[in-house]
């Protein structure tokens, strides 16, 4: 066997043990996690530091610089965030459905964790820690790959996090980093072994590893965001909502990339729109009306993630070009509406095809520790098992636990018997 083979049968073997954990074993060891974290600052900055250094000589671009940096700051939202996850309810054991097929004979839907989870993400060393938070806390083992980028970070996170949770009573072999595209493809091959795949990065990033494996895939695509001002808006709150979404943090997946406006609002809202946007470092491309009447670039394509202070701006005659746009040029991933009308705002969410669909806010509030989950191991814009930010809920899935007293189909199949099917509530 490989090494790589040899580490995902003790993944294999380390997620049943985690399946059964405590939820106190389970919040133990991610506050000693929490704890070496913090204890380990210095060790981790170096290791960051000589990664910055690399990245710089490369002229590894201002944005993804932005990713790589895991400071004081960063290092303080990582162990907050671990913080929060510890006071979540456990998402494993919860009881979802309860039917009564017959006196004695009860049938139950339980959660539980997938098993072992190999997410391949961008070079964040921040999202290592949530994501291997996120399956401690859900149960699972966990392969992380990370961007090459930060190889340094990873490699000093992965094993303070993994020595603390074993210490903390978490099974040998429940983490474990891989850093080389050729441990990416034998792990694609390892379906024996590995229960689901999250890629975090482009759309053909994602289609390739879908085309590249039998394990399932929880697809994380680009994240080509939307907001849409609507002739009816507050113009002052549509200049707040639209800023804070493109600029707050431009190199994430829900920026802003693409501003819709209503052609009413060309001669009003639309100058100071572009006015701010420039004022604040925001590079404009726009469709031809646009780039025409603020000498701006034409938008060469309307899929186009920037990660950077760039922006696409459209006119559009009112809503249902606004959703057509989005359904055609989206990802699927975040769009928003800005307007004072509750009917066109809920048409809107109902119409747009979006993991989340947002009225008056920014859309950088399409994050898993924003809505509440704790943290996210990504945001999926896949339709099936989970959709948008996918936090401790998307992490598990369910069996069924029947329980019974010498039943047998027999006294069914020959009508001695009769279900009842009386559905409980939980």
């Amino acid at each position: 066997m490989s090494d790589l083979t040899l580490a995902a049968v003790s993944a294999k073997k380390a997620s049943h043990l985690m399946a059964v954990l405590g939820s106190d074993c389970k919040n133990n060891a991610l506050a000693a996690i929490s704890k070496a974290l913090l204890d380990s600052s210095e060790m981790i900055f170096k290791a960051n530091n000589e990664d910055l250094k690399k990245a710089e000589e490369e002229d590894l671009e201002t944005p993804l610089l932005k990713r790589l940096r895991f400071d004081s700051k960063k290092l303080k939202e990582v162990t907050d965030g671990i913080e929060s996850l510890i006071t979540l309810d456990d998402p494993v054991g919860k009881k979802l459905l309860h039917t009564t097929l017959d006196d004695g004979l009860d049938l139950y839907r339980v959660t539980c964790p997938i098993g072992v989870i190999g997410v391949i993400f961008e070079s964040r060393p921040d999202a290592l820690v949530q994501i291997a938070s996120l399956c401690l806390k859900s149960g699972n083992s966990v392969f992380l790959k990370g961007g090459r980028e930060a190889e340094n970070t990873n490699r000093v996170l992965a094993d303070i996090i993994y020595k603390a949770g074993v210490a903390a009573g978490l099974p040998e072999g429940w983490l474990h980093l891989i850093t080389t595209r050729e441990d990416v493809n034998a792990m694609l091959a390892l379906d024996k072994y590995v229960d689901l795949i999250i890629p975090r990065g482009s759309n053909a990033f994602v289609q390739y590893i879908m085309k590249n494996t039998l394990i399932p895939v929880m697809g994380h695509a680009d994240g080509v965001c939307h907001t849409y001002i609507a002739s009816d808006c507050d113009h002052k709150k549509a200049l707040k909502v639209v800023l804070d979404a493109k600029t707050q943090y431009v190199s994430v997946c829900n920026a802003t990339e693409t501003i819709l406006v209503d052609r009413d609002l060309k001669d009003t809202l639309l100058p100071e729109l572009i006015s701010t946007l420039r004022d604040n470092n925001v590079e404009v491309f726009g469709d031809d009306e646009v780039s025409g009447l603020f000498n701006c670039e034409k938008a060469e394509q309307w899929h186009h993630e920037y990660l950077d202070y760039k922006v696409s701006v459209k006119l559009v005659d009112g809503i249902s070009e606004a959703v057509d746009h989005i359904n055609t040029y989206g990802s699927g991933h975040t769009d928003a509406i800005i307007t004072e009308d509750k009917e066109k705002a809920e048409a809107f969410m109902d119409s747009v095809d979006s993991g989340s669909v947002l009225w008056n806010c920014s859309t950088r509030f399409a994050d898993g520790f924003r809505y509440g989950f704790g943290a996210e191991v990504g945001i999926s814009t896949s339709k099936l098992h989970a959709r948008g930010p996918v936090g401790l809920e998307g992490l598990v899935s369910y069996k069924y636990k029947l329980y019974g007293n010498g039943d047998i189909v027999g006294d069914y199949a020959s009508g001695n018997k009769k279900f009842k099917h009386i559905r409980r509530n939980i």
